[in-house]
């Protein structure tokens, strides 16, 4: 398929439904049952951003420490 068809195709999506983001995968799909929805925070001890399931992101929002660091002792 050319480019212009898969824009024309993304444009006629987004159209439909503005919060479209495009195809993600099939890993990804959010119907599956078991993908759970993730959000990012910084870690307070090594500073990168981690993605983490929504549950866990809102327990530890301001706290959070990533699993290297607990598994390296630093958190």
């Amino acid at each position: 398929m050319s480019r212009r068809k898969d824009r024309e195709r993304f444009d006629a999506m987004k159209r439909l439904n503005p919060d479209y983001l495009g195809f993600r995968g099939y890993a990804t799909d959010p119907t599956k049952p078991g993908n759970t929805p993730l959000h990012a925070l910084v870690c307070t001890v090594c500073g990168r951003k981690r993605n983490v399931p929504l549950g866990i992101a809102l327990e530890e929002k301001d706290h959070f420490v990533c699993q290297q660091c607990k598994d390296e002792g630093r958190g």
